[in-house]
């Protein structure tokens, strides 16, 4: 592009001569003159809207608060659902952990109310000297987001917890705790005696408890009976199997009451207390056997049970 330039004080006319470079900087320098003259004018009439007290531009205004205000509200409220919806979990984990709190409690021999778990944790403290802070909503949200975190890494743990428990338990209701006969009395213990009916020094392989005839014989703890028959020296026999190797044997009865398959529970009646086979009297001879070999049964009778 050429442009000549005539004026009275020069002798001749004067050309020069603008290449696409120049041309692209004179139109940028032009838009950004538009843009800042336009954002000035903006500000201008936005900050003085109300003093000028034009209709017009007054209008302009409330419509530019109101959809300013419409999207701060419509921002709070969707955040308020998410914290809403994010306070249900809080709450429903809660109950959760409360309700694993008070069978974990009744497991560890706990009562549920000398735990306090219906009352809120006493909090306190003196006034701290370092100014405090306003929390915003993004640190609120993230705070939730920590405290369901670890609600639900809380829940997880209270569970493994309550699986080793219940475990536990069970496992201690299968182990032989339960003297069999209530109210009887040892006759003769495990170990080495006298055999009342040769005389000589053997080996006694359980436990004799002395009681009347027809007295209740209870299985000493849960199990899958896998004998009940008569033995020529033992006499009516029954044997429980309660897991890891673990037998009990309940002979000289004089009533057998359960069968091969049956499933009994600790304390539950099997047998009632006689004197068949090799026997002087009415007792119960009590063993208890260990991968087949015959254990002390009062060491098992001394646990907890």
């Amino acid at each position: 592009m050429n442009i000549i330039l005539v004026s009275e004080n020069l002798a001749k006319a004067r050309t020069i001569t603008l290449g696409l470079p120049h041309l692209v900087l004179l139109g940028a320098g032009a838009i950004c003159t538009i843009l800042v003259v336009a954002a000035l004018l903006h500000y201008v009439t936005l900050r003085f809207a109300s003093d000028l007290n034009l209709p017009y531009l007054q209008s302009l205004l409330f419509s530019s608060r109101q959809e300013q205000q419409e999207k701060t509200e419509s921002y709070l409220r969707e955040n308020l659902n998410a914290m809403a919806a994010r306070l249900g979990q809080m709450q429903a984990q809660l109950l959760r952990l409360d309700t694993l709190g008070e069978r974990l409690a009744r497991l560890a021999g706990f009562k549920p109310r000398d735990l306090m778990f219906d009352q809120m944790p006493g909090r306190g403290g003196a006034v701290s000297a370092l100014p405090g802070e306003d929390i915003s909503l993004g640190d609120f949200a993230r705070q939730i987001d920590l405290v369901t975190r670890r609600l639900d890494d809380r829940s997880d743990s209270l569970g493994i917890l309550e699986s080793l428990f219940t475990f536990d338990s069970a496992r201690k209701k299968l182990v032989p705790t339960m003297l069999p006969v209530e109210g009887g009395w040892y006759s003769s213990n495990y170990g080495w005696r006298i055999d009342p009916f040769s005389g000589q020094r053997t080996f006694h392989e359980g436990i004799d408890v002395m009681a009347e005839q027809g007295t209740p014989v209870k299985a000493a703890a849960g199990g899958v009976v896998v004998y009940s028959g008569f033995h020529p020296q033992y006499g009516n026999m029954i044997e429980v199997d309660h897991g890891n190797e673990l037998i009990t044997r309940y002979a000289h009865a004089s009533k057998r009451l359960v069968k091969v398959g049956d499933v009994v529970a600790r304390g539950a009646k099997i047998a009632e207390v006689g004197k068949t086979g090799r026997a002087t009297g009415t007792h119960l001879h009590f063993e208890v056997r260990q991968r087949g070999t015959p254990r002390d049964p009062t060491k098992f009778l001394r646990l907890p049970g």
